[in-house]
């Protein structure tokens, strides 16, 4: 058993069943209706807040425990999200076919992160966004959630660099409230991005 399997292998939903607020503040940037691809989705509050705004949802986590509580919450906000149990190391995004793609509190080391966002940037459509809400290493300072080595907290500007070939709707570093169930609580350095596929 991995440790997302042990950490969301409680009846509680760790970071809770409502949608990160970054996402809910810019869902209207993804094209209405369309396909949507939520990397690391974990318990799926995310995945099932898109499917109830009428998105066609894919989630993929490496935690089968994770993905099948997601399943689980969807059938009770009576939506359907499909799920797919990978790591982010083998899993490969099909080029020009998301709509979306979101990618919260996706901490990876800093090569595989690139090749990620590399095929994540590939696989947007023409049009397509690509939403992150991520925390830098300035996070260690607060201690609120997220992971404890700064290699796997990215900044802005390794961001900007990794998502070329997009334009940035929106990009900034910031402190933010974050209350998401138990998983994280309090002020939070974060770095979000919106940015669109020309």
């Amino acid at each position: 058993m991995n440790s997302w399997d042990e950490r969301y292998g409680g009846a509680v939903y760790y970071y809770g069943t409502e949608p990160n607020e970054f996402l809910r503040e810019r869902l209207a940037a993804i094209p209405a209706g369309g396909d949507v691809l939520c990397l690391a989705e974990g318990e799926g509050r995310n995945a099932v807040f898109l499917a109830q705004q009428g998105y066609r949802v894919i989630a993929v986590d490496q935690s089968s425990i994770g993905l099948r509580k997601a399943e689980r919450l969807a059938a009770a906000r009576g939506v359907k999200i499909d799920t797919v149990v990978a790591d982010l190391a083998d899993y490969r995004i099909v080029p020009r076919r998301w709509d979306g793609i979101v990618s919260i509190w996706c901490h990876l080391p800093p090569a595989l992160r690139s090749a990620v966002y590399g095929q994540a940037v590939a696989g947007l459509k023409p049009g397509g966004v690509l939403l992150v809400e991520a925390y830098t290493p300035e996070q260690l300072r607060y201690g609120t959630g997220g992971p404890k080595s700064a290699e796997l907290l990215p900044t802005l500007a390794e961001l900007r660099s990794e998502l070329a070939g997009l334009e940035f709707v929106h990009a900034e570093e910031r402190v933010r409230e974050v209350r998401e169930g138990n998983g994280h609580a309090g002020q939070s350095a974060v770095v979000q991005i919106v940015g669109v596929r020309g």
